[in-house]
């Protein structure tokens, strides 16, 4: 598994013995990093009543089921009220993404809410590397799945995030089809 947070990596205008220590959640990974089958898991999070309604308001998503107590619990399907999909797909992501200085984000597939996530529920992820190939002659293409699950390990979203990472060494890799 590549090291996770140990890198340091210089920024213009840093003194030099700040540019030498290691950035947190910060990595250098480069395509050749990722290894199909590395997996890490995250803290856990609790989600608040507050946070949920301001992330609601944030994105205008005032649907009964996440912002409506009476309706939830009288006419909702689950008795109370949801945290939004898009609020758990966010902190499930976030909760295990590294700020990788090399890749970058290429689109998401396969994104599910499996079982529901209520105001007050603690979630975690856990992140696994799925796969790559190479793109083009500059970088490659890495799978990598998010699995967040609530409580005592109920899958609640199950998504894969399709990354670009620039290779770290371009002549090593074929970008020519295999046959």
């Amino acid at each position: 598994m590549a090291d996770i947070g140990i890198h340091a990596r210089g920024l213009p205008g840093l003194p030099e013995e700040h540019a030498k220590v290691a950035v947190w959640n910060s990595e250098n990974w480069f395509y050749e990093d990722f290894e199909p089958g590395d997996k890490i898991r995250s803290i856990r999070r609790t989600i608040s009543e507050g946070e949920a309604m301001l992330f609601n308001s944030l994105v205008m998503d005032h649907h009964p089921y996440v912002s409506d107590k009476e309706f939830a619990e009288q006419e909702g399907l689950f008795g109370e009220r949801l945290v939004a999909g898009a609020m758990v797909f966010s902190y499930g992501l976030g909760l295990a993404a590294t700020n990788c200085l090399n890749s970058f984000s290429y689109g998401y597939d396969r994104l599910r809410f499996i079982a529901p996530v209520f105001i007050g529920d603690t979630i975690y992820t856990i992140r696994e590397n799925l796969g790559k190939e190479p793109k083009s002659d500059t970088m490659g293409k890495v799978r990598v799945s998010y699995s967040v699950y609530k409580g005592e390990g109920k899958l609640a979203l199950y998504c894969e995030h399709l990354m670009t990472a620039l290779y770290r060494d371009p002549s090593t890799i074929s970008t020519t089809p295999a046959g």
